[in-house]
C-alpha cells in the first residue's frame, strides 16, 4: 500500500506539465534524511520556512517605506505573501509544481536585511553581501542556531537565483523570479498612493493602457501575460506587456524610489548598520551560536550574519541602547 506522500508523487507523475519538477525526482538534501510519509520534500520544505524564525521577522522588516506611520503599508513579510500567492497561481494555470513553488517564494527573502534595500546598500558598501545569497546562507548555515534548514537542491536554486544573474534551474523557480517583480511594482504603487507620494492618474497613460489602471489590474493583466507567454519551461511575459512593466519600473524609479521624501529617513540607515557591524565584529558580544560561527567562518561574515537578520525594530532599539545616551538620577 502507497503512503500519501508516494500516492502525492504518483499524482504529480501523471498530471504535471512534462517540464514540471518532481518531487519524486528531487536532487534531494545535502544531508539525507527519512522521508515523511504524509509531505512530499517541497512540501517539508515550505512547512520548514513557515516555522522558522527568520520568517516571523519578516513581518518587521521594511519593504519600501522606513518606519511608515501606518497599519497597511507592506513589510516584507506581506510582500513574500504576495508574491507566494501569484507564483502559485501561474504555477497552478501551468500545471507546475505548485509545492515547490511555494517554498521558493516563502523562503526567497529570509536573507534581507533591516531597513529594505537602504540596509542591503549599506551592508554591501562594508562587504560582499546580496540579500539573495544572504538568503541562501540562511536556510543553508544560520537557521536552527547554524544547523540551517536542509532544504532539497531546488529550492535552495530557486531562493539563490530569484533576483538577478543565472536563471533558476527549475520553471517554478522562474515563476518565483517574475512574480517577485509583479508583486512588488505593485503593492510598492500601492504603498506610494497611500502615502501621498504619487497619484493613481501619474502612471504614464500608454502603460495604464497596456496593463490596467489600477492594481488588480494590471495584476491580472500580468499573470495572463505570464500564463498565456508561457510554455517549455520557459517563463516570460508578452512583449508587449514586458516592454510596459519596464516602462513601469522606470517611471516608479523617479517617481518614489528616488522620492526625497519618501526615502527622506534611509539617509540614517548606513550609519547605524556600520555602527551595528563594527560593534559585533567582537564576537564576544554575539549570542552563543553565532560565536560558534564567528570561529569557523570569520568574526567580519558572523556580524554581518547578525545585523542582517535582525528587524527594523531590533536594529533601532540595539542601536539606541549601545550607541545613545540614557537619562539617569542620582537618589
Amino acid at each position: 500500500m502507497m503512503t500519501v506522500r508516494e500516492e502525492t508523487e504518483e499524482l504529480e507523475r501523471r498530471t504535471l506539465a512534462p517540464w514540471a519538477a518532481r518531487a519524486a525526482e528531487s536532487r534531494g538534501r545535502a544531508y539525507p534524511e527519512e522521508e515523511c510519509p504524509l509531505r512530499t520534500i517541497f512540501q517539508r520544505d515550505r512547512d520548514r520556512v513557515i516555522h522558522c524564525k527568520s520568517f516571523r521577522r519578516l513581518k518587521t522588516k521594511t519593504q519600501v517605506f522606513l518606519s511608515p506611520q501606518g497599519d497597511h503599508y507592506r513589510t516584507r513579510l506581506t510582500h513574500t505573501l504576495e508574491v507566494s500567492q501569484i507564483a502559485r497561481t501561474i504555477a497552478r494555470a501551468l500545471r507546475l509544481n505548485e509545492d515547490l513553488t511555494e517554498a521558493i517564494a516563502l523562503a526567497h527573502d529570509l536573507g534581507h536585511t533591516p531597513f529594505g534595500h537602504a540596509g542591503e546598500r549599506a551592508l554591501g558598501s562594508l562587504g560582499h553581501f546580496k540579500h539573495y545569497r544572504q538568503s541562501l546562507r540562511v536556510v543553508d548555515r544560520l537557521e536552527k542556531e547554524g544547523q540551517g534548514l536542509n532544504l532539497s537542491w531546488e529550492v535552495r536554486n530557486g531562493v539563490v537565483c530569484h533576483t538577478e544573474g543565472t536563471q533558476p534551474a527549475t520553471a517554478e523557480g522562474r515563476i518565483v523570479r517574475i512574480a517577485d517583480r509583479i508583486a512588488y511594482i505593485n503593492h510598492d504603487i500601492d504603498d506610494a498612493v497611500r502615502a501621498g507620494v504619487m497619484r493613481e492618474g501619474d502612471i504614464p497613460r500608454d502603460i495604464s493602457e497596456q496593463l490596467g489602471d489600477s492594481k488588480t489590474r494590471r495584476i491580472t493583466s500580468l499573470i495572463h501575460s505570464v500564463v498565456n507567454s508561457s510554455g517549455d519551461g520557459v517563463i516570460q511575459m508578452a512583449p508587449g506587456d514586458f516592454e510596459a512593466y519596464e516602462a513601469l519600473h522606470k517611471f516608479m524609479h523617479q517617481a518614489v524610489y528616488k522620492n526625497e521624501y519618501a526615502k527622506s529617513e534611509e539617509r540614517k540607515v548606513p550609519h547605524i548598520m556600520e555602527s551595528l557591524y563594527n560593534y559585533f565584529l567582537d564576537p564576544e558580544r554575539l549570542p552563543e551560536y553565532m560565536q560558534r560561527i564567528a570561529g569557523e567562518d570569520g568574526a567580519e561574515t558572523a556580524s554581518m550574519d547578525y545585523v542582517a537578520g535582525m528587524s527594523d525594530l531590533y536594529a533601532v532599539k540595539t542601536y539606541s541602547d549601545l550607541f545613545i545616551p540614557k537619562a539617569w538620577s542620582q537618589a
